[in-house]
């Protein structure tokens, strides 16, 4: 699979200096954790979902999450398990399908085991499980029960925890709560493959809902969590791990308070006015903003819950031509003992050692979702991507 592998190649290559690089399930977890992108959740009853899963692979998503916990009602759960592994086999069947990194989202420890003993062959099609409002005391079981069905089944399954409990909001308790979470996942690193922020947790335990004028970073108590994540959590020394964003909840507005949030000259300037008319009618507008953000706070991908949310998401995190020059000089061999030097686009400064770690990983993300090209920017890469 690659970002971008379901439009034409004489399209990717008018749109990259660098084209996104081809990986599957088996590569390097440093690289798959970059890769993740928009992981495109979805309920575990649905009863065409291999269907699902073929058709959204097809138009771009690369990581799902069949979801068995808050996305199904309580009475559903042994169901959605028995229709989980009906499909799982379905898509075994499939000679040659492109599919798409598949996570399943399990309720208690217990599950993770069970699962994968009921999907049989067809697990090798599953890449790991989320686990859900994680702290080191319920989080534990669920690392120690993944490590059992991974020797059971010769499977390589990866760990995706979800930050989401009241203990990690509030204040009094968050540092001790990040710490034991730090030293849960670190004695279990190998196995985690990515932290994903459950933010509408965070915001149901004070009867908050942000709405589509606004971002999460625009809810206070929400953005404080988000920063202490990243701080304890996401450092890029070594210790760190990545820290995807949090869901955006719309898909189209029928009013609006605010004034969109788009400028319309990126638009003007490729004759795409209709498309950002589009972007707004359906919200987009804060999405495009809140990713842009997450990136700005340190987080790379993000949740989704609507197909329409996974272009967005996969344009704003390609890198600019501009980004990619920064970087490259920033790393080269002769830079070792730091200094300063201008950007070769001559509008501002690089400090070599300051800025090394940004530089490594905009690399990293260059390679999964490329470098477009001189020209181009998110409007292009968003037209591009659209179905026909």
């Amino acid at each position: 699979m690659r970002h971008f592998g379901h439009i034409a190649p004489e399209v990717r290559k008018r749109l990259f200096h660098r084209e996104p690089c081809v990986f599957t399930a088996d590569s390097p977890a440093r690289l798959l954790s970059a890769a993740l992108g928009a992981t495109l959740y979805s309920p575990a009853t649905r009863p065409r979902l291999a269907d699902d899963v073929v058709k959204q692979g097809g138009r771009g998503v690369v990581s799902m999450v069949l979801c068995l916990e808050d996305s199904i009602d309580d009475a559903d759960v042994g169901p959605g398990e028995e229709n989980l592994v009906r499909q799982f086999g379905a898509l075994a069947d499939l000679p040659d399908a492109d599919l798409p990194l598949l996570f399943i989202r399990v309720r208690v420890p217990e599950q993770i085991p069970d699962l994968v003993r009921r999907l049989g062959p067809a697990v090798r099609l599953l890449s790991g499980f989320v686990l859900p409002k994680f702290t080191e005391e319920r989080g534990i079981p669920f690392l120690e029960a993944l490590a059992t069905a991974e020797a059971e089944s010769g499977r390589r399954l990866f760990a995706m925890p979800v930050l989401e409990s009241p203990e990690l909001l509030y204040r009094e308790t968050r540092v001790e709560t990040l710490e034991g979470i730090f030293r849960a996942i670190d004695k279990y690193r190998d196995r985690v493959l990515a932290l994903r922020l459950g933010v509408t947790d965070f915001c149901s335990s004070y009867g908050l809902r942000r709405g589509p004028d606004m971002t999460a970073y625009d809810v206070q108590i929400v953005a404080s969590v988000i920063a202490d994540v990243v701080n304890m959590l996401g450092r890029a020394d070594g210790t760190g791990f990545t820290v995807t964003g949090p869901v955006w909840e719309y898909f189209r507005v029928q009013e609006r308070m605010f004034k969109p949030m788009l400028r319309q000259s990126p638009f003007l300037e490729v004759q795409a006015a209709d498309l950002r008319e589009k972007l707004i009618e359906h919200a987009m507008d804060g999405l495009l903003r809140e990713i842009s953000l997450d990136h700005a706070n340190g987080l790379l991908g993000k949740t989704c819950i609507h197909p329409s949310h996974v272009l967005p998401v996969h344009a704003l995190s390609v890198v600019s031509h501009e980004e990619f020059s920064d970087a490259q000089d920033i790393v080269r061999p002769e830079r070792g003992g730091g200094g300063v030097l201008r950007s070769a686009y001559t509008n501002k400064m690089n400090e070599v050692k300051p800025h090394r770690a940004w530089a490594e990983r905009t690399l990293l993300r260059a390679e999964v979702f490329g470098v477009a090209n001189e020209d181009i920017g998110f409007v292009e890469l968003l037209a591009a991507g659209l179905p026909s």
